[in-house]
Parts: C-alpha cells; structure tokens; sequence
C-alpha cells in the first residue's frame, strides 16, 4: 500500500468513526425524545382519566343532590295532601253531626259574627229548609240573654221568675236592638255554615270559608300530630 492508500483509508476510518458518533447520538437524542413524548403521554392520559373520574363523581353528587331534592320535594307534597285530606275531613265531621249539635253550632256561629243583631241568614238551600228557623231562633235567644242583666238566682228558681226572666230578656233584647236574626228567603251555593247580611255587608261563615281562614293558624299543630313534629 503506497502513502496514499494510507492517507485515503484514514481518511475513510475517520469519516466511518464520525458517522458513527453522529449516528449514535441522534439515535440517543431519538429516544430521549420518544421517552420524553412517551412521558407526556402518559401523563396526558393519566390527566384525562383523572378529570374524567372527578366529571364523573361530581355527576354523581350532582345526580344524587337531584334525587334528595326530588324526594324531599315528592315527601312535601304527600304531606300536603294529606293535610287537605285532614281539613276535607274536620269539615265532613262537622257537616255530618247531628241535628241537635248542628243547629247549636250555627247558632253559636251566628252570634260570634252578628254585628247588629238584625242580619239575615244566608243558608243553602236545604240548611235553609231542615234547619234555618231553628238556627236562627237559637242564635236570637243567646243574643237576648247577652243584652239581658243578670237577675239574682232566687227570683230566677221559681216558676214565676222564670216567666219574668224570659220578659226581662226579651225586653232587654229589645231595648238593644238586637236578638232579631231573620232567615233569608235568598240561598246560596254552600256546604254547610251560612251568610250573614245586613244592608249589602255580608259575612261569610260557610264552613268551607271557615276551614281556609283556620288552616294557616291549624296546620301546624295538625302537622305536628299527622307527622309527628316537635
């Protein structure tokens, strides 16, 4: 091999050599570069699985707060019906008490709203019919023994004081301008209770009305024993 073969091969040993290391280093900055994309990848991934896991449990508390909203809001509602049920029944009760009771009931009613003491009574048409002249006689007697002095209880005993008792009553009533409740011919769409009237002022103690005006005042006492709240 002459001088130039020499210098001609390690020429080629040293661009061999050269290449090699080039070669090897980008292979070695190749993978740092696939393990550094590989990392992040990865931890993309894990990210993503991560906010996925937290969507999916913030979903569920989301769900299940909808569902006690929804429970609580269905469990309300049954708790108001029954409460309706309840005044529904108090105003049947009352509807279907006796005669007697009835009749004493409305004309208690009667003299709590009279005014004047010369009103007319609204009833319905067949409370009007059944027991409108009692009510009304009844009511008129406990407005006359309100007006009326209270007479010593000697007098009162005897069969005679009896009869001047009624006198005084019925005079007193009539010196105050009251104990004189009428039945109106007039009737109206009620259940029960009745309408008093004078001179375009009216009064309405139909038990339905009753029962409304009550129940704000009633209803929780009457939760308190359905449910039992304390």
């Amino acid at each position: 091999m002459n001088g130039l073969d020499k210098i001609t091969g390690r020429i080629a040993a040293d661009a061999q050599a050269e290449a090699d290391a080039i070669l090897a280093d980008a292979r070695a900055k190749a993978d740092a570069i696939a393990a550094d994309w590989d990392a992040r990848a990865r931890k993309e991934a894990a990210d993503i699985t991560a906010r996925g896991q937290k969507n999916a449990a913030e979903r569920r508390e989301r769900l299940a707060n909808m569902a006690q909203l929804e429970g609580r809001k269905r469990i309300l509602a049954a708790k108001q019906e029954m409460l309706g049920r309840a005044f529904d029944k108090a105003q049947e009760k009352l509807l279907s008490l006796p005669e007697e009771e009835y009749v004493e009931l409305l004309a208690s009613l009667c003299v709590k709203a009279a005014v004047t003491g010369r009103e007319e009574v609204i009833f319905s048409a067949a409370d009007q019919k059944k027991v409108g002249k009692k009510v009304v006689a009844r009511a008129n007697e406990l407005l006359a023994k309100q007006a009326a002095p209270e007479l010593p209880e000697e007098i009162t005993s005897s069969a005679a004081g009896t009869i001047l008792n009624k006198v005084v009553t019925a005079g007193s009533a009539l010196l105050a301008g009251t104990a004189m409740l009428t039945v109106s011919e007039e009737t109206r769409d009620i259940r029960g209770g009745f309408v008093l009237a004078d001179e375009g002022v009216e009064v309405n103690c139909a038990f339905d009305t009753l029962v409304r005006l009550a129940r704000p005042e009633l209803e929780l006492q009457v939760a308190g024993i359905l449910f039992d709240q304390h």
